[in-house]
């Protein structure tokens, strides 16, 4: 086989270099040569990189040369061309189909065979794209596939496709996922040039072209200001005082005197060096087509408090003054940054100030970006404003003279993507959105931090189910209850520790790879199953994964909390302040999630007994689809190896996941029959709604108590920032607690059903 890669620049000009790749004895192939260019390009480097590594995980010998002499007599030769000039004349040369896509990231996949020679091109009008291409070929290598290519015409779905990524710098510049276990953990980690590569290598793998970085006020770790010179932060210092669970969910009292008396260096680095690696970062990210944009809230003044009378009052000059010339400077040091992100909250004054909240932020972020343009000319810094705790018409009339693409932001399924995948608060504001006001999706997963999640399914209707395309900017994912670094939970044995995103990697795969191209069938994802579980039953592997991986969306869509403080699935708890463990009472008085078109259990209950129709799906019938779920998956895991239990055998760990997924499933499934009954048994007093009320919540508590089981050999309780501290095996002792609800119920305690104000006798 011989795979050759041109680029304009190169294209016919330069010396080729050959990778020849022998069959070792044994397999049955003819011998095969991938033959690559001396191009420098980082993006296609790496695309050539994989292809090598996937010829020599297949066993394949492999040398280079500058002849193009070889043994084999069954040659594929594979051309990747990345520019539009070029793929245009190879296609009237060769006498191709000409690629119906020349944009940005497209590219088409073209086939030729003469004699004995099968020629695969690769047509792309931009280096993404060819990497893109590139990765295909890998990828079919790897999986065995490359015999069965077909043509094809390839361009993203959604344009942009990010991870959201609150990033904890330092605790004296926090994000605001710092105030937990995973926060503190991970500070040492960001400054790893080695995570930030696996990192982009792992997105770009998987077709992400967006990273965004969220902190509430990076730029005293990023960046030095001639006006402020006393601001710039040397080192990275991270608490050694314990992290409590009681901070503010604003953003607000994240740097205590107590922090800044007990505190440790994790690293010596002074801010020139700061800068050096960031900028480091960013063209990495570039080298595999990634944009970089940073994210803030405001008004947050960590790290320079006090310094040259600056405060987060939103009227003092000094503080727009620096914050002005903070944008200044982050756009001139660093080249690599697409963007940069803003929030008119959590901590602004609104019109308690003689500025508004936009007067603010187009005297600091937009005018900071516009002196920056005024010394770089023809530099794109593209603003995106969320659309969050403010309106329309104030941000349009603040950024009416902003140079360069101004876009807004919107949370699409608030705070729980797995949920309806079709979510509907967006609908009313589509028609401020436009093909010249585009929006930015915030696709938030604070639903699932512990477990491998993967249905291909739900993850295509999800974003086919997004509204009108041409609107959209694209879309970043992430939490803010958890950190996207490394993984701490796990108390598998693993060094060093996993990325998430690795972890998570069957997860990212869908969401990315789904978002390029919806249209990719199922195929694709059970050969790299079978590829990554050897000799395990991928079919049932996948569909077991796929059932246990609908728990959640469906026990979420029944129980909402639209925000995170408010509903944690993993352990049917919300933040104390709000309610705590939801008990049985609570999911009889939860309202399902809007667009759900689940009825509320007191609802149903009043509709039930009175015989009445009902357009809604009933809360049983949402348990008993729960149940389906949690059991195909239990079925599917008989099919499946047995797991070890302490392994770190990532099967093991995946199996377990699965089953924890079918085991809370089931938990769920009998909390909500339980409810049902309990709500009968209030509004009608019939002894034996009670009684099976207190055998659902019996069987619901033996289902919770091997949960915990699961939960524990594989994870740590954790304190986690939105939710506070989470231990899965002391949860027990509130399932006792629904069961004496149910024995010490008095009908009549709930009146009715409040929401629709329906009143039966």
């Amino acid at each position: 086989m011989i795979i050759k890669a041109t680029t304009k620049k190169v294209l016919f000009l330069i010396p080729f270099i050959y990778l020849f790749i022998g069959i070792r004895p044994g397999f049955s192939q003819n011998n095969a040569i991938i033959v690559l260019t001396g191009s420098s390009d980082k993006q296609l480097s790496f695309a050539y990189g994989e292809i090598k590594k996937a010829a020599v995980d297949k066993g394949y010998s492999v040398k280079f040369s500058k002849t193009m002499d070889s043994e084999s007599n069954n040659k594929i030769l594979v051309k990747i061309i990345s520019d539009s000039v070029s793929a245009v004349k190879i296609a009237r040369s060769d006498y191709l189909r000409m690629p119906e896509h020349f944009g940005w990231q497209c590219y088409s996949v073209r086939i030729k065979k003469e004699g004995g020679e099968t020629v695969l091109y690769i047509l792309s009008g931009d280096k993404t794209g060819a990497m893109y291409g590139g990765l295909d070929i890998a990828e079919a290598i790897h999986l065995g596939t490359i015999n069965n290519l077909s043509e094809s015409d390839n361009r993203p779905y959604l344009e942009r496709r990010g991870i959201k990524f609150n990033i904890p710098l330092d605790m004296r510049t926090p994000s605001y996922s710092d105030m937990s276990d995973a926060g503190q953990q991970n500070i040492p980690v960001i400054w790893e040039m080695e995570f930030w590569q696996q990192q982009f290598d792992e997105m770009a793998r998987n077709r992400y072209n967006v990273i965004s970085l969220w902190s509430e006020n990076p730029f005293p770790t990023l960046v030095k200001i001639p006006e402020f010179p006393k601001i710039a932060l040397n080192d990275v210092y991270r608490t050694k005082v314990k992290i409590a669970d009681n901070f503010s969910h604003n953003g607000g009292g994240y740097l205590t005197s107590d922090m800044l008396k007990n505190y440790e260096v994790v690293k010596k680095i002074s801010i020139d060096e700061k800068i050096a690696f960031w900028r480091k970062v960013m063209d990495y990210a570039h080298n595999r087509g990634i944009e970089v944009y940073w994210f803030t809230w405001n008004i947050f003044t960590y790290g320079i408090e006090g310094k040259y009378g600056i405060n987060d009052r939103q009227d003092n000059d000094t503080t727009i003054a620096y914050f002005r010339a903070a944008v200044r400077e982050m756009v001139l040091t660093y080249p690599g940054l697409n963007g940069i992100g803003i929030t008119a909250g959590e901590n602004m004054q609104g019109n308690k100030s003689k500025y508004s909240n936009e007067q603010w932020l187009w005297k600091t972020y937009g005018m900071g970006v516009r002196d920056a343009l005024n010394k770089q000319p023809g530099r794109k810094v593209r603003l995106i404003h969320r659309f969050h705790q403010t309106n329309i018409n104030e941000i349009l009339d603040a950024f009416k003279t902003y140079p360069g693409t101004l876009d807004l932001s919107y949370k699409y399924s608030i705070a729980h993507m797995y949920s309806v995948p079709a979510p509907i608060y967006i609908k009313s504001y589509m028609n401020l959105f436009s093909p010249k006001l585009k929006t930015w999706l915030t696709v938030r997963n604070d639903d699932i931090y512990s477990f491998r999640w993967g249905n291909p399914t739900f993850a295509r209707q999800y974003i086919l189910s997004i509204p009108e395309p041409e609107k959209m900017v694209g879309f970043y994912m992430g939490s803010d209850g958890y950190i996207l670094g490394r993984d701490f939970l796990g108390k598998d044995n693993i060094l060093p520790r996993p990325l998430i995103i690795q972890k998570q990697w069957y997860s990212f795969m869908l969401w990315g790879r789904l978002s390029y191209d919806p249209y990719l069938k199922d195929n694709l994802f059970l050969k790299t199953i079978e590829s990554k579980f050897k000799n395990t039953p991928s079919q049932s592997l996948m569909d077991g994964w796929s059932a246990a991986s609908m728990v959640f969306p469906w026990v979420t869509r029944f129980c909402w909390g639209d925000i995170d403080i408010k509903w944690f699935p993993e352990a049917c708890t919300s933040d104390k302040s709000f309610k705590g463990f939801y008990t049985v009472k609570d999911f009889m008085e939860v309202e399902p999630q809007p667009g759900s078109n689940i009825s509320n259990v007191i609802r149903w209950a009043q509709y039930y007994r009175l015989n009445r129709p009902d357009s809604l799906i009933s809360p049983i019938a949402a348990a008993d689809t729960i149940a389906k779920y949690a059991n195909l998956a239990l079925i599917n895991l008989k099919s499946l190896p047995q797991r070890k239990i302490n392994s770190s055998d990532e099967l093991d760990l995946t199996l377990g996941d699965i089953e924890a997924f079918a085991t809370i499933g089931n938990y769920y499934a009998e909390k909500i029959k339980g409810a049902c009954s309990l709500a009968l048994y209030n509004f009608y007093g019939l002894k034996k709604d009670q009684d099976e009320a207190v055998q659902h919540l019996i069987s619901a508590k033996s289902y919770w108590t091997k949960y915990a089981y699961i939960y524990s050999s594989q994870y740590k309780p954790a304190l986690f920032n939105r939710i506070g501290f989470v231990n899965i095996p002391q949860l027990i002792e509130k399932t006792d607690q629904d069961i004496n609800i149910a024995i010490t119920w008095h009908p009549g305690i709930i009146k009715e059903y409040k929401k629709e104000n329906i009143i039966y006798p």
